[in-house]
């Protein structure tokens, strides 16, 4: 298996159907992450880093951007961005080295999931402790209330799975996430339209935290690292609400 080359390891390690998850799988592992991680994956397995081992770094890498970019200036914004990607990279590579030399477990699952929560939190709450400059003032605040928000959708999807598995069930399916309230279906339809939820994402807003660090640079202040905030704080406050009602009125708890 060590001498696997990368596209032996992509048949391997990505199983069919891995693409086409629609909640599992991010628009940039089916873009251009999934086509890089099996190089990843290849130098990896040559090493005596283990799966649960390469999760650790994409949790180090993750949470490494948040704290990134909460320094000022436009470099950092950057780097921030890069160390989120390296994190997305490594988030398809763990998983791959892990089905590849058979060594998938609950904890890496764990672990997983753990690190989404926490790249996430600290990339918003980074974000904030750079909108206002330090750590006074109420901007940090609204970047950790950012950060709540994205932690507690995460929350409400794989809460099902829990509330699920201690009922007796089995894991829910794609079809079960139709809601039966064609009210609130139409509303979330809309919001998602707009990619909004993607605003509190690592990809996306590690992304925009470079546009608004651009802006701050041209400009001299912090207006675009502020409106930044502002618009996570809202975003991440209206999908707790959409999102927790679309679960709610899903057959997902059925």
């Amino acid at each position: 298996m060590r001498e696997a080359s990368p596209a032996e390891i992509r048949k391997i390690a990505q199983p069919p159907g891995l693409l086409d998850r629609r909640s599992g799988e991010h628009w940039v592992g089916r873009l251009y992450m999934r086509k890089l991680s099996p190089y990843l994956t290849w130098v990896l397995v040559r090493t005596p880093i283990t799966p649960n081992q390469a999760t650790g770094l994409m949790i180090v890498t993750g949470v490494g951007g948040g704290a990134v970019l909460a320094i000022p200036g436009l470099w950092s914004a950057v780097l921030a961005a890069v160390l989120i990607q390296i994190y997305l990279l490594l988030d398809c590579a763990d998983g791959e080295l892990a089905r590849l030399t058979g060594r998938t477990s609950i904890v890496g699952v764990y672990l997983d999931r753990v690190g989404h929560y926490l790249a996430e939190a600290a990339l918003l709450v980074g974000l904030g402790i750079r909108a206002q400059d330090g750590f006074a003032g109420g901007w940090a605040q609204l970047g950790v209330l950012g950060a709540l928000g994205a932690i507690l959708i995460k929350s409400e999807t794989d809460l099902v799975d829990v509330a699920r598995a201690r009922a007796g069930q089995p894991a829910t399916t794609e079809a079960a996430a139709e809601m039966r309230s064609s009210t609130v279906g139409k509303l979330r339809k809309i919001a998602s339209a707009f990619l909004l939820h993607r605003l509190i994402q690592g990809a996306e807003l590690s992304l925009v935290a470079v546009l608004a660090a651009a802006y701050d640079a041209i400009t001299g202040g912090l207006t675009g690292s502020r409106v930044l905030v502002v618009a996570c704080a809202v975003v991440a406050g209206m999908f707790v609400v959409l999102h927790l009602a679309s679960v709610l009125l899903s057959r997902r708890l059925r």
